[in-house]
């Protein structure tokens, strides 16, 4: 059952095909093909592999043969032919690149270096991790797709012989590399021959288990449903070739993996999956699809909601075929999958379906590739904008691990375009699949004419018009809302980028301060021989790097003055003093939204030093408490889902280094002559600045009095209550901590 199966594994010694039978395998479907050179790499990839082995045993050049009779298999180039036979040579042998280029040209030497980059990178898999590979693995195979088509091969070969790896945790590990990277990547040009043996292959490894289980229960009900299929295949033959329907029909067996997910994914039990076998139906043209589609709705009982479309609505791997769910004999569902030959052969090898020979030169045809439904090497592209978007590697691999996902829904732009994403997509999704700039501009959405909320989830048909607007900043949550790779590295970047903006423009600020504070007059000329000093390349890294806290404006004025500045850097008098109005450069937090204005709350006074967080309060900003403030555990105790509105905030720097904060003691005081000067000679002493005093009661022998005191930090305003604790005449003191 099936359609033809690439070539066997060549797993022990004696059963190597020689360079004849590979040159009558390219000569096929390339009667041009250069025998000389396929000669040439033949000998020239076993003699220089003559004295190594594999794990199996066999003589290692067995290996790269079996590639290269893979890549026969998919009709494709002499040159990506050769490179399978010498993928290996400059990476495992004395084989130069140069030597490459002189024997077998520009273009082979060119794949082969690209595939020794990529050999040298899982060699190093242990000192570098998977997602830096991955990132480099799409640059090299979107520049050449054969890149990838001869991974691909050299991929399926290493799996089909992974059983003799002695390392239980390797191949485990080269599997589950296998399932979430390679197989993706098959699928998404179309080369569903590789992609499911990889899956297999890879599931076998995995789960032992569970694979054995499920082959099992295969071959039980192959065993007793093996005289139906051949009844009902027959069947068909005879409904269609009364109709004039000339065709081939064949069984299809589902794959243990494919079963695998489906009973992971719906919860179902083995008996219950319907698509266990189903048929092919293979015809001439794609009219004759649409009028096979008719004589078998005609005989058999259609299940409606399991028809799709494929030829009309080609998936974005260029797949095409018409897949209808029939109640055959025995009231048994059975699936059919109708296409042309053409549409078999995409379906089956995806991009290597379009390498033919035009203007006298065999290689892929891009246009006819396009003509067929769609150019699926396109597919690649946007793992290159998901790279582009920037982000650290681990991002980059888990964001383009969501752009691989498989279960699609169809969308149109006003204009028409079809546009294919993973199911629960959004607009936003949308918007960004078309383009980044209408993502980030985005504001609303009308789908099928009507306004909807950006959280909708799209549905196949969908008309969707963005309605853009002129912000490029992405709203808070936006992250949450789309569920595409490419989304969540555009507004992850988009992120970066409003951070970037709002560090600069605060950075530069901070600067200006500093130079006012010292009586100089800034200007950013002078900034030359400081950012040498300060190792930094330019005035918009600096402006950054003072924003984030990596710099203080101390260090910018001592590197542009050196040995100038006043070093009294503890005079509460010399610094600025913290208040609303310049909050934010004194307080900074990762959901804070640029330019949101700050208020530092009256009833805990924070300090630098306390550990503080925002409360948002819609139309008035960001409110700065204590971690203990007891409005704070007041308020959650009133409301427990206000907490979603808290925001963690740090100090930066500069709140210790240059600037002051009013903190307030409370303090019992004996009522006699002098006590006043008393307190005002220990806070001084402390290096405290007394901006205010208040009488909060009075008796005969006491006062209660509150002292308002600018202040470094906590730990200055600590000090200053210890200081005012050893005064003959001071019966208590603290910090004040609530109204």
């Amino acid at each position: 059952m099936g359609g033809v199966a690439l070539s066997a594994s060549a797993d022990a010694p004696g059963t190597i095909p020689s360079a004849d039978d590979l040159i009558s395998r390219v000569k096929a479907y390339h009667p041009n093909a250069d025998e000389g050179l396929l000669r040439r790499a033949y000998d020239y990839s076993r003699d220089k592999h003559a004295h190594q082995k594999r794990h199996s045993g066999e003589p290692y050049y067995g290996h790269t043969v079996a590639v290269a009779m893979l890549l026969a298999d998919l009709h494709l180039d002499v040159a990506t032919v050769c490179t399978g036979l010498l993928h290996d040579t400059v990476e495992d042998t004395d084989a130069t690149l140069e030597e490459i280029t002189e024997l077998f040209g520009e273009d082979v030497a060119r794949l082969v270096d690209g595939e020794t980059k990529l050999s040298q990178m899982e060699l190093i898999n242990k000192r570098t991790r998977q997602a830096e590979n991955f990132q480099k693995l799409v640059l090299a195979i979107t520049d050449d797709v054969r890149v990838l088509l001869v991974k691909l091969c050299d991929r399926l070969h290493n799996m089909r012989t992974l059983h003799f790896m002695p390392k239980p945790e390797k191949r485990e590990r080269i599997a589950r590399e296998t399932l979430e990277i390679y197989a993706p990547l098959a699928r998404r040009i179309g080369v569903n021959r590789i992609c499911v043996e990889l899956e297999d292959l890879a599931f076998r490894n995995i789960n032992p288990d569970a694979y054995e289980s499920i082959t099992r229960r295969l071959a039980a009900l192959r065993a007793t449903r093996a005289s139906a299929i051949a009844a009902m295949s027959s069947l068909l033959s005879q409904r269609l070739e009364e109709a004039g329907i000339e065709c081939r029909v064949f069984g299809r067996e589902k794959r243990p993996y494919s079963i695998w997910r489906k009973l992971e994914r719906k919860g179902t039990s083995f008996d219950d999956i319907a698509d266990i076998y189903a048929f092919r139906v293979i015809v001439s043209t794609p009219d004759e699809c649409y009028r096979t589609l008719g004589v078998i709705h005609q005989n058999w009982r259609s299940v409606p909601e399991r028809f799709h479309d494929y030829i009309s609505t080609p998936k974005p791997n260029n797949y095409r075929s018409l897949h209808t769910t029939i109640v055959g004999p025995h009231n048994v569902r059975m699936e059919l999958q109708i296409r042309t030959e053409a549409m078999e052969a995409v379906a089956e090898t995806g991009v290597a379906a379009h390498w033919r020979y035009k203007a006298g030169r065999y290689g892929y045809d891009a246009k006819s590739a396009r003509e067929a439904g769609g150019d699926p090497l396109s597919r690649l592209r946007a793992f290159v904008e998901i790279l582009e978007q920037g982000g650290d590697p681990d991002e980059f691999l888990e964001h383009a691990k969501l752009e691989m996902l498989t279960d699609q829904v169809y969308a149109f732009t006003p204009k028409g375009e079809l546009i294919a994403l993973p199911q629960g997509a959004t607009p936003l999704d949308f918007a960004f699949a078309v383009h980044t700039e209408l993502g980030a501009g985005a504001v609303g959405v009308r789908i099928n004419g009507r306004e909807r909320p950006l959280r909708t989830r799209l549905r196949n048909g969908d008309t969707v018009e963005i309605i853009k607007g002129g912000v490029r900043q992405p709203p808070a949550g936006w992250e949450d809302l789309v569920v595409t790779g490419r989304a969540k590295a555009a507004i992850r970047k988009l992120i970066r980028e409003t951070q970037l903006q709002e560090f600069e423009r605060l950075g530069k600020v901070i600067a200006e301060h500093a130079f006012q504070r010292e009586g100089k007059a800034f200007k950013e000329n002078m900034l030359s021989e400081a950012l040498a000093r300060l190792d930094l390349k330019s005035a918009q890294e600096l402006y950054q790097s003072l924003g984030r806290g990596q710099v203080t404006s101390t260090q910018l004025f001592d590197a542009v003055f050196p040995g100038q500045r006043e070093k009294n850097t503890n005079d509460p008098s010399q610094r600025e003093l913290i208040d609303d109005e310049k909050g934010a450069l004194y307080v900074h937090g990762s959901g804070l939204t640029p330019g949101v204005s700050l208020h530092f709350a009256a009833c805990c006074s924070p300090l630098p030093g306390d550990r503080i967080v925002g409360i948002l309060r819609e139309g008035s900003g960001v409110e700065v408490h204590t971690i203990d403030c007891e409005r704070l555990a007041a308020l959650e105790e009133d409301d427990p889902s206000s907490g979603e509105n808290w925001i963690d905030l740090k100090w930066t720097p500069e709140a210790r280094s240059n600037a002051v904060s009013v903190g307030r003691v409370l303090a019992t005081v004996r009522n006699e002559p002098g006590v006043l000067a008393e307190i005002a000679g220990a806070v001084g002493e402390a290096r405290g600045n007394i901006t205010n005093i208040k009488t909060l009661s009075r008796s005969r022998d006491f006062f209660d009095m509150a002292f308002d005191i600018e202040v470094v930090d906590v730990r200055h305003l600590s000090n200053i209550v210890a200081a005012l604790k050893t005064c003959d005449r001071v019966v208590s003191a603290e910090r004040a901590r609530y109204e």
